[in-house]
């Protein structure tokens, strides 16, 4: 694993105002993100000091991280997990920072089961916090990352055939490392959302896997249910004795 592939979460940062800042709006994102997605299987690439899965209804949830930190250390690039394995993956700011983004995704393709979802965040370098990158060389966190652009992971995501189904920009403030000032400018999330809606700091990204040609098959008890009812029987009208009578007597009048 080389220098820039090794976890970058810097754990200190994310105490910080404006890592506190961040990390609310990026919960209520996948909070809400993976609330309705069923299933077996749930993964967590990164980002391993904060649950992004507590929302989620499937019962095997398990962060991954290359540190010590999660409950299962591994690659991101080389995953110990079975190919069409995984209902449900979140991938919270691990693409910017690592040396080939694209292999991470092709992993995530495989282990993720047909019509699974993945969910990702990313620093958006077409905002306010991507020029604050420019002009920052210290090599922290998160400004040593590799800002990736949306219609570029788009482009990744169609490639692999994850077909994006929502997304959405968050953190429109400018990235200020005082908590007043954080306060002060909140009225700019709503304004930006309206007036430059892909100026956001951080950008969600929904997908789903598909895979062409496939059919889904009914369980076969439905099938069953809807043979029965076909052949239903067509219940006969039961005489009546009084019909009985009347007829008797009609034929004796003749």
């Amino acid at each position: 694993m080389s220098a820039h592939d090794r976890p970058r979460h810097d754990g200190q940062w994310f105490a910080t105002p404006l890592g506190q800042y961040l990390l609310e709006r990026e919960r209520a994102y996948f909070d809400n993100a993976v609330a309705d997605v069923f299933g077996y299987n749930a993964f967590q690439l990164g980002l391993p000091g904060t649950d992004l899965l507590r929302a989620s209804r499937i019962a095997l949830r398990c962060r991954v991280d290359p540190s010590g930190e999660a409950e299962l250390k591994a690659d991101f690039r080389d995953l110990p997990i079975a190919s069409n394995s995984a209902d449900l993956v979140v991938l919270p700011h691990v693409l910017e920072f690592s040396e080939n983004p694209h292999q991470i995704l092709r992993e995530v393709a495989r282990i993720l089961l047909p019509e699974a979802q993945v969910a990702i965040a990313c620093f958006n370098p077409w905002s306010l916090w991507g020029f604050r990158r420019l002009f920052t060389r210290n090599g922290r966190y998160p400004w040593n990352g590799r800002f990736i652009n949306l219609p570029r992971l788009k482009d990744w995501l169609t490639l692999l055939g994850l077909e994006i189904v929502a997304g959405q920009m968050s953190c429109y403030v400018p990235p200020c490392a005082a908590q007043k000032w954080l306060e002060r400018l909140a009225f700019m999330e709503a304004a930006g959302d309206r007036w430059w809606p892909i100026g956001g700091g951080v950008y969600f990204l929904q997908a789903v896997k598909r895979v062409r040609g496939l059919r889904l098959i009914m369980p076969r008890w439905t099938d069953q249910l809807a043979a029965k009812k076909s052949l239903a029987a067509v219940p006969k009208k039961v005489a009546r004795p009084e019909d009985a009578v009347t007829a008797r007597n009609g034929v004796n009048s003749e």
